[in-house]
């Protein structure tokens, strides 16, 4: 019985450092990511967007669900002048989070640089339609004026 209950005692320690360890991994993971997103916040804010993107991409390799850093490394490749790869990042996280309007704002903001009017139509359509059943109609207005615009050009 001795042994039984000796057993017991060095499984439930064995548990429970194996569960400190796993709790200090994460938040060492989670502290690592937290420095480079603002490492990244910091560099956009002063206009290096080459810094940005590194640091952005280094958080993406940490955690590669994160949308809304899906969203400033595709900021800081427009920026860049890459748009093909920033159009890339804002299709990923519509895929992703398909009721991200953000997402598709930015999107056709791309589309509207490269002179994909078409493209961008079709997306601010869809995001306007978000924002209905979003119940946001002044937003969906406010979408559906640029539109307007658009379709102009």
């Amino acid at each position: 019985m001795l042994e039984s209950l000796q057993l017991s005692s060095l499984i439930a320690v064995v548990a429970v450092i194996f569960s400190i360890a796993i709790l200090g991994y994460f938040s060492w993971k989670t502290l690592i990511t937290s420095n480079y997103f603002q490492k990244g916040i910091n560099l956009y804010q002063q206009k290096n967007y080459p810094g940005a993107e590194a640091a952005f991409r280094q958080v993406i390799s940490l955690n590669s669900t994160n949308d809304v850093v899906h969203l400033l490394l595709g900021d800081s490749l427009i920026q860049q002048g890459k748009v093909d790869a920033a159009i890339s990042e804002y299709q990923e996280v519509i895929e992703r989070a398909p009721k991200k309007v953000d997402a598709y704002l930015r999107l056709a903001q791309a589309f509207i640089q490269q002179h994909k009017l078409q493209e961008a139509i079709a997306i601010l359509q869809k995001a306007s339609d978000l924002f209905q059943a979003q119940r946001q109609p002044e937003k969906a207005q406010q979408i559906q004026r640029v539109l307007q615009q658009v379709s102009s050009v």
